[in-house]
């Protein structure tokens, strides 16, 4: 019974499991962060290269 106890408490003791778990938290918040940024980005490229390509009137053989 012992053994079990002191086994218990070295289990409860060791910090490898919660420091794993707030390197995975951390992980998916990064992500997070980078998907809602790259998306962000691409509607403003998006808009951007639509405002240009409304902007550009068609120039030589194609218009005569």
């Amino acid at each position: 019974m012992r053994a079990i106890t002191k086994n218990l408490v070295k289990f409860l003791k060791k910090e490898d499991g919660p420091t794993a778990v707030e390197y995975a938290v951390m992980l998916a918040l990064i992500v997070v962060v980078c998907i809602a940024a790259i998306t962000s980005l691409g509607s403003n490229a998006n808009s951007t290269f639509s405002f240009v390509g409304s902007a550009i009137k068609p120039t030589g053989a194609a218009a005569s």
